[in-house]
């Protein structure tokens, strides 16, 4: 973490909100592994269900369909690499983590199933702790915050102690830019994002292709990819140390530039 990490997304589903990061087909999902890694991912976040608002819920036994298999798969092709599931299910992290996974991303921080927060604790990995207010069927349905950053540093500073009191030792926050909250609460609190710092742990940005951006310069997600750079240098400037992408190469272009002008 002494630099920033760049995530790649991989979503083995077929209604993802950004179409090009769906994939199904072991080829296509282990073509995509490759050239993220050879672009520069530190990370490959894996999921098996859409979250996006007003998605419905698939159950773990689909997603476990879904995703065991090519975890397994490319934990033994790229061996070297490391690979977070995305899920709220504890039956689908533990089988993941067995499978060779070594994060598990939670969106719904421990609340969507109460068995998460013990079997993380179970597995000794680390735990991506993000915020979002509902959940993704209603979370934005007229999202409200009296002070959004406020609220959002409040729920980590609360929720880490309670991670930590159930044995999870390593964990990243994630303020989940696009889970209930406005376009406003989301530049506000990206605006702020330095604040977080406080807590002392790493920050995961998960701002590419979202609504914020496309909505923002009246175009589709298709054409956002020159706003999630610009939202994604802000976030690196504002102290996030992990970037959630579905465009690699160019994200880590981000990360050279800036490190290069950190080092002028």
């Amino acid at each position: 973490m002494d630099k920033p990490l760049v995530m790649g997304v991989i979503n083995i589903t077929p209604d993802s909100f950004y179409e090009g990061s769906r994939f199904e087909s072991t080829s296509d999902i282990l073509k995509k592994a490759e050239q993220m890694l050879k672009d520069g991912a530190a990370i490959l976040d894996i999921g098996g269900q859409s979250t996006r608002p007003g998605s419905e819920r698939v159950t773990a036994d689909d997603e476990l369909r879904r995703l065991v298999t090519p975890v397994q798969i490319l934990c033994k092709e790229f061996p070297d690499s490391f690979i977070s599931v995305d899920t709220y299910h504890a039956a689908v992290a533990r089988e993941a983590i067995n499978a060779g996974a070594c994060i598990v991303n939670d969106i719904s921080a421990g609340t969507m199933d109460p068995e998460m927060i013990r079997v993380v604790a179970s597995l000794h990995v680390p735990y991506i702790l993000m915020h979002m207010k509902g959940n993704p069927e209603n979370m934005q349905i007229n999202p409200d915050y009296e002070n959004p950053t406020k609220e959002v540093l409040d729920f980590f500073i609360f929720k880490t102690a309670e991670l930590t009191k159930a044995g999870i030792t390593d964990i990243v926050i994630d303020p989940g830019f696009g889970f209930g909250k406005t376009i406003q609460h989301n530049f506000e609190i990206l605006k702020n994002l330095s604040l977080f710092k406080i807590i002392d742990l790493p920050i995961l940005a998960g701002l590419s292709r979202k609504s914020t951006v496309y909505k923002t310069l009246g175009i589709t997600a298709d054409e956002s990819l020159n706003g999630t750079t610009v939202l994604n240098t802000i976030a690196l400037l504002n102290g996030a140390n992990i970037l959630r992408v579905h465009d690699v190469k160019e994200t880590r272009q981000v990360v050279t530039l800036l490190e290069r002008y950190r080092t002028a």
